[in-house]
């Protein structure tokens, strides 16, 4: 129960301090329950479920809960945002069915067109990661040469735009994350 009491604390973005006030327990308490120090009554438990959201056998239970862990194969990624012809971005989805997600990863196929696609912008950060070939990511003031293995991190709310320079379109690994200041259920975007 220790640690599935944690995961959910923080699943719901409550500090220790602020669980314990919902429960009506002290601090020191409840960090013993979440150390496995100390068993709460079964008061308590429902009290902690209910603080938590979640039914009270979700505090006992050994089991990992599909929705804390995803395991997406190469092969089962989801096309998502399929462009129109052979000089479209092309997106795959990761992580697709996991609900309550705070980033937003995917797989970008940029197209080596070298027409400029419109400089796009929006709330949060992003990370690329270049998994295959080679790309060029363009701001209004600088464009970053990426290869194999390179990775930037920037605010997305610069304008941006990505594109292949190889013979084929590179594999990029694209993780956004969401304003912090942003609605909490909000999902971002793709590029």
């Amino acid at each position: 129960m220790s640690s599935r009491v944690r995961v959910l604390r923080k699943q719901n973005r409550l500090s220790l301090e602020a669980l314990a006030e919902r429960v009506g327990v002290t601090k020191s308490y409840l960090s013993k329950v979440e150390r496995g120090l100390s068993d709460p009554s079964i008061s308590t438990a429902l009290k902690l479920a209910h603080a938590l959201n979640v039914d009270v056998g979700r505090l006992f239970s050994d089991e990992v809960e599909p929705e804390l862990i995803t395991v997406v194969r190469a092969d089962e990624r989801t096309p998502m945002g399929a462009g129109t012809g052979p000089d479209a971005t092309r997106y795959e989805g990761i992580a697709t069915g996991l609900t309550d997600k705070r980033m937003v990863p995917f797989m970008m196929h940029p197209p080596t067109d070298p027409a400029d696609p419109p400089f796009k912008s929006h709330a949060g950060e992003e990370y690329l990661f270049v998994h295959e070939g080679t790309a060029e990511l363009e701001f209004p003031e600088r464009t970053v040469v990426l290869g194999p293995g390179d990775s930037v991190y920037f605010n997305s709310a610069l304008p941006h735009r990505c594109r292949s320079t190889g013979g084929r379109p590179a594999a990029i690994l694209v993780v956004i994350h969401d304003a912090p200041s942003g609605p909490a259920d909000h999902v971002p975007t793709l590029p």
